[in-house]
């Protein structure tokens, strides 16, 4: 991942182009331009968040145990 390729970078700039956007003192084309780039900023985004949780997924699945299994080990019904 490059140097500032990260969520909260991409975050930063997606609430930069909100604020300009919202001014309204743009050109049609401007804001189209910052509207297609906002759209390619929140997939960013979500590709972080949806990373983040498989991660969180992985060490969980590494922590977690079915109580079913702790009973049978323990000999308890």
């Amino acid at each position: 991942m490059r140097k500032g390729d990260n969520y909260e970078v991409s975050i930063k700039r997606l609430e930069e182009i909100i604020a300009h956007l919202e001014k309204g003192e743009i050109t049609l084309e401007e804001g189209l331009a910052s509207f297609e780039e906002g759209i390619a900023l929140v997939k960013k985004c979500q590709g972080h968040l949806e990373r983040a949780a498989q991660r969180v997924q992985v060490l969980q699945a590494g922590e977690l145990v079915d109580l079913a299994d702790l009973k049978e080990e323990n000999g308890a019904d």
